[in-house]
């Protein structure tokens, strides 16, 4: 009774799941083959199939269902994997039923999102659908077949020219797109303006190890690889259209700020990449890899948040950087523009973790950490003077919760709880408690909070997702952009859910210090009303097999003391 076929918040839009699922060809051929005129077909032969996906009064809750032609706006290109359909040869690479089933094809891997556009990868390839205000979501381009399983995506929007009201662009929008299968990166650049789409292969490279994580840092590719002393990375720079890789020993997290790249290893160091800088020492096969900061007790580094105060005609940049360790450590280390020489100093230290650090996110208000116990949260409110972290009254907690996600045998590495959301707005987390669920919790990453509630509008099981904030309507949204088993992508606007929350809290904290308690610290934790409540909990666990295995045994830190 209290709750709607389309959750508790701003049902957005629906992308329906592929019309059918063309899969890999058997003859080995990669996207470099792929004829031009093979893609531009793919973008100008689907226009039975257009869609607009912010239609939600459509009965869209039948998997598969797409809404009949008078229902669709005219706006925008149809579906381009309808058009691989059409060419007669196009059932030749079919593997057969029992190798490769229609709903693991079907079933949204990733999602990727970078201003008014988005990139929904399946298993053999991506489509990609951009957003204005007269159309909506329309889809603009795919990528070849690929031959492996899609394992990471990267997504860049450049936009030119003065765009119009309705979000078209005078001279276009380019969008670049990386894949990544193993080893091995390939990278698109689709040019948008012109009618049809015109898809060109940059090139296809090799890390040389299997790619852990790959975005763009600017207009740059970057691939990275964690794989203990054989870590690498690797950087396509868009001015000298070059491809060079780098060993990196142990590298273990990172992080990006601005142009810059920063790395944790598993000895203690963070390690920093200009991009600036490129591509002066390209030729010499040297992406300037420079060590910025070594932990004081060496503990291998295992997340990092990089926060860069506005500039300002006072100062420059300052530069504070929250890093954990394995052993359950936070610190926070600060860099003034008058000390840039002398390196980062060490600021604040906390020892509240008694886990490895997954996650660790420092904004202008708050410093947030995730340990690996079931992600374990802890939160600090952080104080400023004149934007710059400052000890005046200092760092005081501010709350302790749990956003528990009980995880498959082989989890789903787009699955990331969180936070989400830019360092001077409210960040939230997005909790996922079982792998096969239709359901999402939106909670604050400040005290837990619960933001809203998200359920599935066809009942299907979401399978990856993502919070982007899109830029191509009249005002910028913050959605939750969900992927589901069935292959359909659907859409969440949070922005008037999380502003009333944010509003919210701050009465409270006003109407706190106003009244003389003097705002204890600690004073959010525990959050009664954050995750599942028992009853929800039931109905989310009858669905799923539990398999109870043995913890891992952690190694204790050569600082403490063994415990009995």
């Amino acid at each position: 009774m209290n709750h709607s076929s389309c959750g508790d918040v701003l049902f957005y839009g629906y992308l329906p799941p592929p019309l059918n699922g063309p899969l890999p060809n058997s003859n080995g051929r990669n996207g470099s083959n792929v004829s031009r005129k093979n893609s531009t077909a793919s973008n100008t032969d689907v226009a039975a199939n257009r869609t607009h996906s912010r239609n939600s009064s459509l009965d869209l809750r039948t998997v598969g269902r797409i809404p009949s032609q008078d229902q669709l706006s005219r706006c925008g290109r149809g579906h381009s994997r309808a058009a691989s359909l059409g060419n007669t040869d196009s059932h030749k690479g079919l593997r057969p039923q029992e190798t490769n089933t229609w709903q693991e094809n079907v079933k949204v891997q990733i999602i990727k999102a970078h201003h008014n556009w988005v990139a929904v990868a399946y298993t053999h390839f991506v489509t990609g659908y951009r957003l204005t205000d007269s159309c909506g979501w329309y889809v603009v381009f795919q990528s070849p077949v690929q031959d492996s399983v899609i394992e990471r995506i990267a997504l860049n929007a450049k936009t030119g020219g003065s765009a119009t009201s309705s979000g078209n662009n005078t001279t276009g929008t380019d969008v670049m797109l990386g894949i990544a299968s193993g080893p091995l990166v390939r990278l698109w650049a689709f040019s948008t303006h012109t009618e049809p789409v015109r898809r060109t292969l940059i090139g296809t490279f090799n890390l040389g190890v299997r790619v852990e994580h790959l975005l763009f840092v600017g207009p740059q590719l970057v691939a990275l690889s964690g794989a203990g002393s054989r870590s690498k990375a690797g950087v396509w720079h868009t001015s000298t259209q070059h491809w060079q890789t780098q060993d990196v020993a142990h590298l273990t997290t990172y992080d990006t700020a601005g142009s810059f790249l920063l790395l944790g290893t598993a000895t203690g160091a963070i390690n920093y990449i200009d991009m600036q800088k490129f591509p002066l020492r390209m030729k010499d096969n040297d992406l300037l890899v420079t060590q910025l900061y070594k932990d004081p007790n060496q503990e291998p580094i295992t997340a990092i948040s990089v926060y860069l105060t506005p500039k300002t005609n006072l100062c420059g940049n300052w530069i504070e950087i929250a890093y954990g360790t394995r052993y359950g450590s936070v610190r926070v280390i600060v860099q003034h523009p008058e000390t840039v020489g002398h390196g980062p100093q060490l600021f604040q230290t906390f020892t509240v973790h008694q886990s490895p650090v997954t996650k660790v996110s420092l904004s202008e208000n708050y410093l947030i950490s995730v340990c690996s116990e079931y992600n374990h949260v802890r939160s600090w409110r952080v104080t400023r003077f004149r934007g710059m972290i400052s000890t005046q009254p200092g760092t005081t907690p501010k709350a302790a919760f749990k956003v528990l996600a009980l995880e498959a045998p082989t989890a789903q590495p787009h699955n990331d709880c969180g936070p989400y959301g830019e360092q001077d707005e409210e960040q939230i987390f997005i909790q996922k408690v079982v792998p096969d669920t239709d359901t999402l919790y939106v909670r604050l990453a400040s005290n837990g909070k619960r933001v809203c509630t998200i359920r599935s509008v066809d009942g299907s099981a979401v399978s990856c997702f993502v919070v982007a904030e899109c830029e191509g309507a009249l005002r910028p949204r913050r959605l939750l952009l969900c992927g589901h088993r069935s292959g359909a992508t659907q859409m969440w606007d949070l922005t008037g859910p999380i502003d009333k929350a944010a509003k919210a809290l701050q009465a409270v904290a006003s109407a706190t210090t106003s009244g003389g308690s003097g705002g204890g610290e600690g004073e959010e934790s525990p959050v009664p009303d954050g995750g599942p409540s028992p009853d929800e909990l039931v109905r989310l666990l009858t669905a799923c097999d539990l398999d109870a295995s043995p913890a891992p045994v952690l190694p204790q830190s050569p600082n403490r003391p063994i415990q009995p």
